[in-house]
């Protein structure tokens, strides 16, 4: 008894608490909450075809224009070409589950504090080199210090990465017992030491940085074009991970300055996929006769991922924009059924929720888990928010929201604001309310517009400002707009990304995505819940939380969402049959050689076929496209035709319906049509002769 005693004794002494007590668990993938939905033996995504060809080009477009390479810093405007891989890489059919990529395996503690990575000896650079632990902790040293304030917020959870062996580097946390922190980790950009050591990584740049994975930049030109290649010998290319992915063996970007350019590019086979965003664009702007002979697909792909919030988001950093009751009532103004209705055939779905399409969402009023949430922030939190449930303001759709105009002029009556002369002013200083939409397009014009109006019936100076994308992106950065039109992407399992867009932390960082100015103290407490939930019941309650006090806060109008994925395709490329719920994506797709061959095919035989067509049409006189025919002509030949007891609209329709519509088909020689009316003519004319014949002779 005693040598056991002391045995222990002496373990308690020389052995840390942790080795004693610490538990660890070793996998090749990990999920926020639970298990990951595939086992180690995997082989493959269920989403992705393992046996699609490799080949093919494919052309796509982006609107504006591109100065660098490098997207994880506030200089320049990136274009495609650099996506640094990672430790780990999601799956598209789960919520928040990730697989070794770089990583071979992962291992962790049960409260999450550490956790340590063991690298894949055959990973490379495209140099040759192999990807390293040095690498690994000079990305994150790199990213910390040198990226922009939004990148540097989503990994600021990390504390420090050492290397605790020839390829296994360890990353410790700054929020021990935060879940979602080996996924932050292992998400990290993987930067190579040996190319930025020599390179400034804050400054913009237009040289191809060296990467991993399994593209490269292969030719392009500022702000016109980036021509991506496959690289053949990728090391990754049969990991179970990318099976089935990255098949087109070129991958060319094109850059132009207008939207409808781009859709002129897409209907004439200059580009090969595009992704239409513009509901009216999707109902008017593709009756053309590739898509009716089959060429080009015009598909509607439905998806289930959560839809975020896009919408008009309120500077609070202006003044006018800081008391709620203003935000409130300009969300009145927003005739939304209308604009559906008259800019968009009825395509869009009104966003109601920051985190909608989801059971994220909150709706009716709290209760349960969410409600002793919410109850811990009463006395801090507008008392409708507890009685009342959320409602976006509606309209009838008829362009004329008198009710809404009502209850606006109400709220900024109490705000301080009066109609004075036709203008809303400030009753104690008289200066008219006076405010600024930053554009960056001109299709957002249209959508901006029918808003503005409104808000000048209120007796509101607004201005729009289009500007380019360069000054459009600096000025967002530096929050030197009043209002702006952002869409905010949703995951399905929110986590520390949601202190860069709504904390006190972020709300004066620039570059950060608190574009509202968002500076609440409750408002910090509910994110702190969400990236600090134990489980997934706690995580969907406390982002229900989040989202009512976010609405009940007016600090965005909400726009509008689709619920589908609207592409337009050439027809020479398949696709998984499965969609997962993320959505669809060319990552999956394939050139299909044979259905390329034979739309290139049908696009000869057309060609041919007009060509002949031109040479025939050539030989026959140019006609007039006037109809010959006098129309009192038509109609006193229609009335004698009556009076043979021959209905006369039927006559028309059957005779005369293409002389007036198309008179230059009317009369082409394989028209029986002319035959036919010069036939009646003179039938009709023979049967007046005769019939005056025969009163002659009657007399």
């Amino acid at each position: 008894m005693r040598s056991f005693i002391l045995v222990s004794f002496v373990l308690g002494a020389f052995l840390p608490l942790s080795v004693l007590a610490e538990t660890t668990q070793k996998s090749h993938g990990i999920a926020i909450h639970g298990e990951p939905g595939y086992p180690a033996d995997f082989t493959h995504f269920n989403y992705v075809n393992p046996a699609a060809p490799k080949g093919g080009e494919l052309r796509l477009a982006s609107e504006g224009t591109f100065d660098s390479f490098n997207p994880y810093i506030i200089k320049g405007v990136a274009g495609p070409g650099f996506q640094p891989e990672a430790l780990l890489t999601a799956s598209a059919d789960e919520a928040a589950s990730e697989y070794g990529l770089i990583a071979e395996s992962l291992e962790w503690p049960e409260n999450r504090a550490w956790v340590t990575f063991t690298l894949r000896p055959e990973a490379r650079w495209h140099d040759g080199k192999p990807i390293t632990a040095e690498d690994v902790i000079f990305s994150l040293e790199t990213i910390s210090t040198k990226a922009d304030p939004y990148v540097q917020n989503a990994f600021a959870i990390i504390k420090s990465v050492e290397k605790i062996g020839p390829r296994q580097v360890k990353f410790y946390s700054a929020e021990i017992g935060n879940r979602e922190f080996p996924i932050t980790a292992g998400s990290l950009p993987i930067l190579a030491k040996h190319y930025w050591e020599g390179r400034d990584f804050a400054k913009s740049t237009l040289e191809p940085p060296l990467q991993s994975g399994p593209y490269r930049i292969k030719d392009f030109e500022a702000g016109r074009y980036v021509v991506q290649e496959r690289v053949k010998d990728y090391w990754g290319k049969d990991l179970p991970v990318n099976k089935g992915q990255d098949n087109f063996d070129i991958i060319r970007t094109t850059y132009y300055q207008d939207d409808d350019v781009i859709k002129l590019a897409i209907k004439s086979g200059e580009i090969d996929y595009r992704n239409e965003r513009s509901s009216s664009a999707w109902a008017q702007d593709y009756d053309v006769p590739a898509i009716t002979k089959g060429w080009l697909k015009k598909e509607s792909i439905p998806h289930k991922r959560p839809q975020g919030i896009q919408g008009f988001f309120l500077n609070t950093r202006r003044e006018i924009f800081k008391d709620p009751k203003v935000r409130e009532a300009l969300g009145y103004v927003y005739d939304f059924e209308w604009s559906n209705k008259a800019l968009s055939f009825g395509l869009l779905t009104r966003s109601t929720n920051f985190f909608g399409n989801s059971e994220l969402a909150s709706t009716g009023l709290p209760e349960g888990r969410e409600l002793e949430i919410l109850e811990q922030h009463r006395d801090r939190l507008p008392e409708r928010l507890f009685i009342e449930p959320f409602t976006i303001p509606k309209t009838d759709g008829m362009g004329w929201p008198r009710d809404n105009f009502r209850k606006a002029f109400t709220l900024l009556e109490e705000a301080g604001w009066v109609v004075q002369d036709l203008k809303l002013v400030n009753a104690q200083t008289g200066e008219q309310m006076t405010f600024e939409m930053l554009l960056a397009s001109k299709g957002m014009e249209r959508t901006v517009l029918p808003f503005v109006n409104n808000l000048r019936q209120l007796g509101i100076d607004v201005r729009t400002r289009l500007v380019d994308q360069s000054q459009y992106y600096n000025r967002i950065s530096d929050f030197d707009f009043d209002i702006v039109i952002i869409k905010l992407s949703a995951s399905i399992s929110p986590g520390t990304e949601q202190r860069g867009f709504w904390t006190s932390e972020t709300a004066d960082r620039k570059g950060s995505g608190n574009f509202a100015g968002i500076n609440d103290p409750v408002i910090d407490d509910l994110v702190e819940r969400v990236v600090n939930a134990k489980d997934r019941e706690d995580l969907v309650a406390s982002v229900r939380a989040l989202d009512r006090a976010l609405l009940w806060g007016f600090y965005v109008i909400p726009q509008f969402h689709t619920e589908d994925d609207r592409v337009l395709y050439w027809n020479k490329f398949s696709r998984p049959e499965v969609t997962p719920w993320r959505g669809t994506s060319t990552s999956y797709w394939w050139f299909d050689q044979e259905k390329a061959e034979t739309l290139a095919a049908n696009i000869a035989r057309n060609r041919l076929s007009e060509e002949n067509k031109g040479e025939t049409e050539t030989t026959v006189p140019e006609t007039s496209n006037e109809p010959f025919f006098n129309p009192a002509i038509v109609d006193a030949f229609l009335a004698g035709l009556e009076k043979l007891g021959l209905p006369p609209e039927k006559t028309r329709r059957f005779f005369t319906f293409q002389l007036f519509t198309d008179p230059e088909a009317f009369f082409q020689k394989d028209n029986w049509r002319p035959y036919t009316l010069t036939a009646t003519l003179l039938l009709l004319l023979l049967l007046v002769r005769r019939r005056r014949r025969n009163k002659v002779e009657e007399n």
